[in-house]
């Protein structure tokens, strides 16, 4: 097969809907089969390369996975938050009754997963501070695995379980910023409460230029991240 031929595949197969969610659980796998064959030291070497962003006296210097738990995840959750948007504005989700039953299956998630979890090892104290483990839902797995069968699923189910994925994450979040939170940074946490304030007013101004609300996401998201908070609540 030349090469033309092979970027013409790879450009079809990109812009189909399955294509992201099959990334996903390759990736996933590979990096599986990497984590547990003799390959796992340079594995975990290259997730915990350094990664650093200096500004004058700010930086931000993290190794590469928690820039990608911090950083890409946060404009993850943005994304879909924007979905999850339309949908109580003007979709499925538009009403209070049809917001009930997602909200009560995340609750459901959250809830009764950490007491399973509590009483399989309230007798170890050290394990109990993983109480909030067990709430989170894996959003990006949950939606990669409907877009690869979304074809045979009705698309009402794909923004249930968006729904149930997102108030679930929020959830977990909230007991993060709660009980796992430490050292929180009163300063940073106002420069991001300053920072959304700006950006609810552009909003309402309804600006059409991007550029303003792409630098105070940006200063809102460092904000948190300094903050002490997880930086994925500045996604929300």
């Amino acid at each position: 097969m030349s090469e033309n031929a092979l970027i013409i595949k790879w450009k079809n197969f990109i812009q189909t809907d399955a294509s992201s969610g099959i990334i996903l659980v390759l990736a996933s796998l590979f990096a599986l089969v990497l984590a547990n064959s003799p390959f796992s030291p340079a594995y975990n070497s290259f997730l915990e390369f350094p990664v650093s962003i200096v500004l004058g006296s700010f930086e931000i210097s993290k190794p590469l996975v928690l820039w990608i738990n911090d950083g890409l995840m946060a404009i993850f959750f943005f994304v879909v938050g924007l979905e999850i948007k339309r949908e109580l504005l003007y979709g499925q989700l538009a009403s209070k009754e049809q917001v009930i039953l997602p909200f009560l299956a995340a609750a459901a998630g959250i809830i009764f997963p950490a007491l399973i979890y509590v009483a399989l090892n309230y007798q170890d104290a050290i394990a109990m501070n993983g109480w909030a483990i067990p709430s989170a839902t894996d959003i990006a797995f949950a939606l990669g695995l409907f877009i690869i069968f979304g074809k045979y699923l009705p698309p009402s189910l794909k923004i249930f379980l968006l729904s149930v994925a997102i108030i679930d994450d929020i959830g977990a979040v909230i007991i993060i910023a709660l009980f796992y939170s430490s050292d929180l940074a009163p300063n940073s946490l106002l420069i991001a409460s300053v920072g959304l304030l700006a950006l609810l007013l552009f909003n309402r101004l309804e600006l059409s230029n991007k550029t303003p609300f792409i630098l105070v996401s940006i200063i809102v998201w460092a904000a948190v991240l300094k903050s002490g908070v997880h930086a994925t609540l500045a996604g929300f």
